[in-house]
């Protein structure tokens, strides 16, 4: 049986975190301190560990961190004249309204409301073109920049290796096969989905397999390559009796089956998820730096 290489989304997370505490501190030297507003709207558990996680974040690099909770019953209107005082407000860099937001939020309407310069979740259409442009003033959404980032830096070789990303949303299927295939990466990408005819044996042929479909244990051994890298994106709950809390955190991959197949793989949790709160950090940076 092989022994993967576990690629530490922890680790790697708390050097990015070490970076941008020491460029915060930069900036706070020149009188500039980082914002970050993010907004919720009703009272979804996991959003709410989320934003609680970043508000942590944010206050132990000394960021200015705004936290606004809004009740489930906000209107459009009133949503958008809360984003548009933020983006009017000198004192915040970076933008972020959680997903998903209730049913009755149009929620393409509200990311086009975001300052494209404040869109540190990078879904705004102007930083979607930057993206597709290889434009690096545009904001990269974090999930799959922290995936990039954690294959930098384990020494996992994109140029020429093919690479299939499973899932195509704007959140992280898409972007992550466009930064796959940038003159950066160099990766030859397949974006395949639940429609994808024969979807096991696409998969098969990466040397880079990234998940990100939210299914649990999606991905079994038979779809896996022997030596290939398994970025795992997905993180389900799934129920367990034996759990204090009734459930268990798994991912898109059947962990334990896959991991023995693979050269390298994420573990879930303390993989790819400490990554995106460690790269939003450093959208914000980025924002404060451009918008003076």
């Amino acid at each position: 049986m092989n022994s993967p290489k576990i690629l530490d989304g922890k680790s790697v997370a708390a050097t990015v975190l070490d970076e941008c505490r020491a460029e915060t501190a930069a900036l706070l030297a020149k009188g500039i301190q980082p914002g970050l507003a993010v907004v919720l709207i009703g009272e979804d558990p996991a959003s709410k560990v989320y934003v609680g996680s970043k508000a942590r974040t944010c206050a132990e690099l000394g960021f200015h961190s705004l936290k606004i909770e809004l009740p489930a019953t906000t209107t459009q209107a009133e949503l958008l004249n809360v984003v548009r005082a933020l983006n009017a407000d000198p004192a915040i860099h970076g933008i972020l309204v959680q997903s998903p937001p209730p049913a009755h939020i149009d929620e393409e309407a509200v990311i086009r409301a975001i300052d494209p310069r404040k869109d540190v979740d990078g879904f705004h259409p102007e930083n979607v073109a930057k993206l597709v442009l290889e434009d690096p003033s545009g904001f990269v959404p974090c999930t799959p920049a922290g995936c990039m980032k954690l294959l930098e830096v384990s020494g996992i070789i994109t140029n020429g290796a093919e690479a299939v990303v499973v899932g195509r949303s704007m959140i992280v299927g898409k972007p992550l096969a466009l930064l796959l295939v940038a003159k950066k990466s160099n990766a030859t990408v397949t974006i395949a989905h639940s429609r994808s005819k024969d979807l096991p044996a696409i998969c098969r042929r990466a040397d880079i397999l990234i998940a990100a479909v939210g299914r649990p244990e999606m991905v079994r051994a038979a779809w896996v390559k022997p030596g290939a890298v398994v970025i795992d994106v997905g993180i389900n709950r799934v129920e367990d009796p034996s759990k204090k809390s009734g459930y268990r955190l798994t991912g898109d991959v059947a962990y334990q089956e896959v991991a023995p197949l693979c050269s390298a793989i994420t573990p879930v949790p303390g993989g790819v998820g400490p990554m995106t709160i460690a790269m939003l950090m450093k959208n914000t940076l980025q924002a404060a730096r451009q918008i003076q």
